[in-house]
């Protein structure tokens, strides 16, 4: 790729970025975006395949460094970092960690979790619940096999995954910023935290 092929697609994402967060995926049109960064329809699809693939370049990338946190976070919980089970270190500095991406990208989350109906992106929320639920399977069996807690059901681990997901979504669209949100964050994980003690048992 050239030098000028590469300011291009710069200019195509940007101006994709400001077309989607302000008319959504579905109302976005890719006229409209090839007119901002005054390029023709053809330089678009020399980039990018469709539309889809054009919303991918903008939240795409914010959203993998999301999933690398979260994965990180469970794979050390999944692989043994749990001596203390009421130790609260590692969700807290976990958590830190996430509302900081969540801020850093504040306008492709909100995008994503409000106006990404139509895209292959339209059910994220539900997916990172899913993933969040498997997680607490997991830690449900380690935490019963390791502590003795009690067996919990399927419907409860998907009501912890559901309050988690929707914790941080309401730190970032109802705070008035990131200092606000991380001000607040430590009473969320407690309270966060204290349902899932009492749920497994081990208060």
């Amino acid at each position: 790729m050239t030098a000028k092929d590469g300011e291009t697609k710069l200019a195509l994402i940007k101006a994709a970025r400001s077309e989607f967060i302000e008319k959504g995926f579905m109302n976005a049109s890719l006229r409209s975006i090839c007119k901002k960064a005054e390029v023709t329809t053809g330089a678009l699809y020399f980039f990018f395949k469709d539309k889809d693939d054009l919303f991918d370049a903008v939240v795409g990338g914010p959203l993998c460094e999301l999933d690398a946190t979260i994965g990180e976070h469970l794979r050390r919980e999944a692989e043994g970092d749990i001596s203390d089970p009421l130790d609260e270190t590692l969700d807290m500095d976990d958590s830190k960690r996430i509302m900081e991406i969540l801020f850093k990208y504040k306008d492709e989350f909100i995008l994503l979790l409000t106006k990404a109906q139509g895209s292959k992106y339209e059910n994220i929320k539900d997916r990172l619940i899913g993933e969040m639920q498997q997680h607490y399977k997991l830690f449900a069996d380690i935490l019963e096999e390791r502590f003795g807690s009690k067996k919990v059901d399927g419907f409860m681990l998907h009501y912890l995954a559901h309050v988690q997901v929707d914790s941080f979504l309401y730190l970032l669209t109802h705070s008035k910023g990131r200092d606000e949100a991380m001000k607040e964050l430590p009473e969320v994980v407690k309270n966060l935290r204290a349902g899932g003690i009492a749920t497994f048992g081990l208060s």
